[in-house]
This record gives C-alpha cells, structure tokens and sequence, in this order.
C-alpha cells in the first residue's frame, strides 16, 4: 500500500473531508477530481475555488447538494454526517477584512464535525471589543486567532488564555504589511507562550490543527 492510500485512509478515520486545492487547476480537472472524490461517499471540501468553478460543477447535474460558501471560495459536499463535538472554537478576527479566511476556517471545522464561532473585529485598535468577550473565548480549548496589519492581536488573545492559540496571518494591510509577511513576523515572535503560526491566508491548516487538538480532548475526557 503506498503512502499516498495510507494518508487517504488516515484521513478517513479522522473524519477528514476529501480536499482539493483548487489553484493551478483548470476547472475540468477539478470537476474530475471532485467526482471521483464523491463517489466514495466521502464528504469534499474544495479550496480557493472561484464563483466559476462552482456553477460548472452545478453545471454537470452530479451535485445537486453542493454548494459555495462564497465569502471562505469553498465548495463543500457533505454526504456524510459526522459526530458533532461538544467544544466549540472561536475564531477571533482583528477586523472585517480578515472574514475571508477566517470563514474558510470555519468551514473546513464544522465540515469535520467541530462547531465554531467567529468573534469579529476586535482587534488592538478596538481592544474594549475584546475584552468585552473574553470571558466566552477563555472557556475554549484553543482558540484560532486570525488577523493583519501587524498582526499583533494573536499575542493579546495568547496572553489573556490558557489554553493554546493557533494564528493566522493574513494579507491584510497597507504597503509594509508585505502581504501578511509583517503579520506573520509578529506572530512568529509573539512573547505570548502557547502562540503557533500557520502560513499567510492559510485559515484551513488552522482549522484542522484546531480540531484535532479538540478532538484529542474530548477522547481522553470520554475515556475517563
């Protein structure tokens, strides 16, 4: 068996949806990928995938219960219902102007049976905003902190939890931003201990490194 079955296998077990990124691909090629995924009865996540992608997919006839969550560019197939977490995620965006990848985050959880919930725009420049909400954010296990600019809102929320923080840094921001490379240097070099970083704009390895973590949790306290 190879490595590539072994993973596809793993990722089953773990209730892991079929992935595809859509980037590079042209539109055939991820109709094609999107149909042999779907007729193992699998659920399919599609990333990055444009408007157009979409309506050709719809196009075919095979899927009539896809559908696009626009804001996150995703394309989900849920054909199979998954055990539902009883741990929520917030995922805390600086401003508005993250919601894209914080929505793709959301999405990539709750296709794998993590419940979430945005928290949004209560970055440092309006941090009453979230002081407002701390309370709610510090009864999760781990919280997906998303933002730009400088991204130093990851540190703030890592340093008023105990429980770990995965960042997001997004492009986000004005010309020395970099395109989220400034936010990710802040991120990367957070005081706040417990403070992880995935890559600029990447809202679905959060996603799943967060429910992972979740999902560890309520396996060790089911055990018990």
């Amino acid at each position: 068996m190879g490595f590539a079955k072994i993973d596809h296998h793993r990722n089953l077990r773990r209730g892991f949806p079929e992935v595809i990124y859509c980037p590079g691909k042209t539109a055939e090629q991820i109709i094609s990928i999107f149909a042999s995924l779907a007729e193992k009865g699998n659920n399919v996540l599609a990333t990055r995938a444009e408007q157009e992608i979409f309506d050709a997919l719809l196009a075919t006839g095979k899927f009539p219960n896809a559908r696009y969550e626009k804001l996150a560019r995703a394309i989900v197939l849920e054909q199979k219902a998954l055990p539902q977490s009883r741990f929520v995620v917030p995922i805390v965006t600086a401003g508005t102007a993250d919601l894209p990848v914080a929505t793709e985050a959301k999405v990539t959880a709750e296709i794998m049976g993590q419940p979430t919930e945005i928290i949004c725009d209560v970055g440092v420049a309006g941090i009453h905003r979230l002081l407002s909400k701390i309370e709610k954010i510090r009864k999760a296990n781990i919280v997906i902190v998303v933002a730009g600019m400088e991204g130093a809102l990851a540190s703030v929320v890592g340093g008023l939890v105990d429980c770990p923080v995965i960042a997001v840094p997004t492009s986000v921001g004005y010309g020395a931003n970099l395109g989220g490379i400034a936010a990710m240097l802040t991120m990367l070099n957070s005081c706040a201990s417990g403070v992880s970083v995935v890559n600029i704009d990447n809202g679905f390895s959060a996603a799943v490194s967060a429910t992972l973590i979740n999902r560890k949790i309520e396996s060790n306290l089911n055990e018990q």
